[in-house]
C-alpha cells in the first residue's frame, strides 16, 4: 500500500527513471510524482516502470518559475499519499547561451533556481521525516581533474545573468551550477537545523555515467563518443550506468542506514568532502538571497 510520495525531477530517463525504479521495487510503500515537461515521454516512462497506480505524472518545466509554481499548487491540490522526499535530480548542459523564461542564464536556472523553487514551495508540505537529495557532480571540485573547466562562482548574479565578457564555456556554466547545488544543499541543511526540523538534506554525485542524456547539446562527433564509445569506461573508479547510480541515488532517498544523515556529499553511497568552495558560507548566502531575489522578481501567477 502507498503511504508515501516522493518527488522525483528528470524521471522520464537516466539517473531520475532509474532511481523511480529502484524506489519502486525495494519499496511497495512509495509512490512516485514525475514532474515533466512532455507528457508523452513521461507516459512512456510510466509505461517502462511498469507500475502505473504508484506514479503520477504531472506538468512542471525547471525553466519557467511560474510552471515550477504551478506545479506546487497542483501537488497541494492532488490527492497523494504524504510527501517524505523530494529528489532534485534533473540537470542541463547547453552549450551555448540561452535563458530560461525568466531571463535567467538557462543551466543556472534549470540546474539551481527551479530546484531551488521548487523545493522553498514544498517544505511545509513535507511529512516528517523527510528527505531532500540534490544531484551534485564530482565536475564542481577542481581537484578532482575531471576533465570538466573549473566552476567560476564570483557571484550568483554574474552566474545567472552572465556578462557579455564571461566565458561562453557551456561546459564551465555547468560545473559552476553543480558547484551551486552543493553550496544550496549545506545552506538549507543549515536552515533547517542540521535535521532538527525532521528533514534532511544531502547532496550526491552520481559518477560519471556515459550514455545519459546530458550530453544531448554537444556537437555531433561529442555526442557520438558519449553514448558509444565512453560506457566502455565502465570498468575505471566513479565511471558507473545510470542503473547502478540510480540504485544508490535511491539509497539516499528510502534506505534506513541514512535515517538521520544530512549535510553530507555523497560520492555514490560513500560520504565524502566536497570542493573547498561547497564549505564558503559567504557565498552560499549570497547564492540563497540572490536566489530569494530572484524568486520576489518574476511574477508568481500561473
Amino acid at each position: 500500500m502507498n503511504t508515501r510520495t516522493a518527488i522525483i525531477t528528470g524521471a522520464t530517463s537516466g539517473l531520475g527513471l532509474e532511481c523511480a525504479r529502484a524506489l519502486l521495487h525495494d519499496d511497495p510503500s512509495w509512490h512516485v510524482v514525475l514532474p515533466v515537461r512532455d507528457t508523452a515521454r513521461g507516459a512512456d516512462a510510466v509505461k517502462e516502470l511498469g507500475e502505473p497506480q504508484r506514479c503520477t505524472l504531472m506538468p512542471m518545466d525547471l525553466a519557467s518559475l511560474a510552471s515550477v509554481r504551478a506545479f506546487v499548487e497542483d501537488f497541494r491540490a492532488a490527492t497523494l499519499p504524504p510527501l517524505h522526499a523530494i529528489v532534485c535530480n534533473a540537470g542541463v548542459q547547453v552549450t551555448n547561451r540561452e535563458w530560461t523564461e525568466d531571463g535567467v542564464e538557462m543551466t543556472f536556472g534549470v540546474n539551481h533556481l527551479g530546484h531551488f523553487t521548487l523545493v522553498q514551495g514544498l517544505l511545509d508540505e513535507l511529512a516528517r521525516p523527510a528527505r531532500i537529495v540534490v544531484v551534485s557532480s564530482g565536475t564542481h571540485d577542481p581537484s578532482k581533474h575531471t576533465g570538466m573547466p573549473d566552476p567560476s562562482y564570483t557571484s550568483a548574479s554574474d552566474v545567472a545573468h552572465p556578462r557579455a565578457d564571461q566565458s561562453p564555456d557551456g561546459r564551465r556554466r555547468y560545473t559552476t551550477s553543480k558547484l551551486c547545488n552543493v553550496l544550496f544543499t549545506y545552506e538549507l541543511d543549515r536552515r533547517l537545523g542540521h535535521g532538527g526540523q525532521g528533514v534532511t538534506v544531502n547532496a550526491f554525485d552520481p559518477g560519471l555515467m556515459p550514455g545519459s542524456g546530458l550530453a544531448r547539446d554537444y556537437p555531433p562527433l561529442q555526442r557520438l563518443a558519449w553514448r558509444y564509445l565512453l560506457p566502455a569506461l565502465r570498468v575505471l573508479p566513479g565511471v558507473r550506468s545510470t542503473r547502478t547510480s540510480g540504485r544508490y541515488l535511491a539509497a539516499l532517498t528510502n534506505d534506513a542506514r541514512f535515517d538521520g544523515v544530512t549535510g553530507e556529499y555523497f560520492d555514490g553511497i560513500r560520504p565524502i568532502r566536497s570542493s573547498a568552495d561547497s564549505y564558503d558560507r559567504d557565498k552560499a548566502l549570497d547564492l540563497w538571497e540572490t536566489s530569494e531575489r530572484l524568486l520576489t522578481q518574476c511574477p508568481k501567477g500561473r
